[in-house]
């Protein structure tokens, strides 16, 4: 078992970067899949970008893609989303999820982690 903690996320302006964190505790984080994922008000859970246990895969929302880039830093146990160029839309709260899985594997739909961070709101003004 894993607890999850984002932060960073904060006011920023359109054309602005910013890089969120994901802090994990208990045992190893290794053999963990993660991913990020955002939410606004009245929607359902996004997907955002994922992440191998290993690291070496990668997979992005097209929202994302040229943009966002995930990283993780498994002996650390964090993981961490750059995120470049921010536009408005943008704007919601950003969870980072994770799921212990055999094989390194990437997920991408919400239902498929049963770990979750409190989330962290990123707002990005016009």
């Amino acid at each position: 078992q894993v607890q999850l903690v984002e932060s960073g996320g904060r006011l920023v302006q359109a054309g602005d970067s910013l890089r969120l964190s994901c802090a994990a505790s208990g045992r190893s984080f290794s053999g963990y899949a993660m991913g990020w994922f955002r939410q606004t008000p009245g929607k359902e859970r996004e997907f955002v970008a994922a992440i191998s246990g290993s690291g070496r895969s990668t997979y992005y929302a097209d929202s994302a893609k040229g943009r966002f880039t995930i990283f993780r830093d498994s002996a650390k146990k964090m993981g961490s989303l750059q995120l470049n160029s921010l536009k408005p839309e943008d704007t919601a709260v950003y969870y980072c999820a994770a799921r212990l899985v055999l094989g390194d594997v990437l997920l991408s739909s919400a239902d498929e982690y049963d770990h979750w961070g409190q989330g962290t709101q990123v707002t990005v003004s016009s």
